[in-house]
């Protein structure tokens, strides 16, 4: 596939008065896209299932019976769903709107401003441009973003003023929302609550913060924000500006998120997928835009260490399944496979499977 030959930095965000989208934006015209899957709600979510609540309160300072419950909870809603929003998570709503609110002022940052930070990996410490790499892509998306590497190491842009700040607090608390879940779900899993922490070395796990803008398009019919794809690492933990677009496939359907505000909405990545042999499925997800509200989304996916080999869990092996269904393979290998593969469906976790023996 031919590298789109673009400008150092070029962002959606730069051509508001667009009344076309350009040619390489138009998605929908790519043959084999799952973009015209039905989708299940209008909008309102008056004709799909609710999206599963869990409330972190009741997991972390609940009685024994409440815990109990909610352990019960976030294993068939792994299960069933792959995805839950997250109540009384702790983290300060007042928090949530400042970060949002430093990703949009550093979007609004002058082009000059920005290019030096043109990364060309997932692992660069800071990177920003539009779309996705354009060396793996027949389209551009209609999405600028900001990849920030917070955690084993911490690193943020110098400017707007105090966005440095914002981010080491926010990121700290939704890192420790992150392993409070996990640990919920290793005794979903039958497992000690601290087995995630140690299988997966979560005191030096990689923790991402990435930015999203998806400005107003003049043509949603034809463009996307992001196409199909799974996250890498064991949880994404995600907030918003309230604009909606993000979608999930569930049952064979295109669901609406419908996220309520001031909640956080987590889903299951590649990575817990593997872990637990396929028992928690990671969520296919894609973006839609729209022409009339800017949308920002900060995602940040929380993995594993770089070295860690995540495979599946040998506990769970010998309590009844007794085939792994993944190969294992180190966490900092596999992102070197996502940053050369397209964001189309789950290639990349295909690569991981094992197939069946023939009798």
């Amino acid at each position: 596939m031919a590298t789109l030959n673009l400008p150092p930095v070029i962002t959606v965000a730069g051509n508001p008065n667009l009344t076309h989208i350009p040619p390489i934006y138009a998605f929908r015209n790519l043959s084999a896209t799952t973009t015209d899957q039905k989708v299940s709600g209008n909008g309102a979510g008056e004709d799909q299932e609710p999206i599963p609540i869990i409330d972190l309160s009741l997991l972390t300072s609940g009685t024994p019976d409440q815990r109990t419950a909610v352990v019960l909870d976030l294993g068939n809603t792994c299960q069933e769903w792959g995805c839950f929003m997250v109540i009384n998570h702790g983290i300060d709503e007042g928090l949530m709107n400042k970060m949002i609110d430093s990703c949009s002022e550093f979007f609004n940052l002058e082009q000059e401003e920005k290019r030096q930070y043109k990364g060309k990996h997932t692992l660069d410490p800071i990177s920003c441009g539009t779309s996705v790499d354009a060396s793996v892509t027949e389209v551009l998306f209609w999405r600028d973003y900001l990849r920030v590497l917070v955690h084993p190491e911490f690193h943020s842009p110098t400017k707007p003023s105090g966005f440095s700040e914002v981010l080491a607090e926010f990121t700290k608390a939704v890192r420790r929302v992150a392993r409070d879940l996990l640990g919920g779900i290793s005794e979903s899993l039958g497992l000690d609550s601290s087995y995630i922490e140690r299988a997966m070395n979560l005191d030096l796990s990689l923790q991402l913060l990435g930015a999203n803008l998806y400005p107003p398009c003049p043509q949603p019919e034809l463009a996307m924000g992001l196409p199909p794809h799974t996250d890498h690492g064991l949880l994404t933990v995600l907030v918003h500006n309230g604009v909606n677009g993000l979608q999930l496939q569930h049952k064979g359907m295109w669901v609406n998120t419908n996220i309520i505000p001031g909640v956080l909405f987590v889903h299951v990545g590649d990575h817990l997928e593997v872990l637990t042999n396929g028992k928690y499925k990671s969520v296919v997800h894609r973006v839609q835009v729209n022409n009339k509200s800017t949308r920002i989304s900060i995602a940040m996916p929380h993995g594993p260490s770089l070295d860690t080999v995540v495979s599946p869990a040998p506990e769970l092996l010998e309590n009844g399944c007794h085939r792994a269904n993944y190969t294992g393979m180190k966490y900092k290998d596999y992102l070197e496979i996502q940053h050369r593969s397209t964001l189309r469906g789950k290639t990349r976790l295909d690569l991981l499977k094992i197939k069946p023996e023939l009798s």
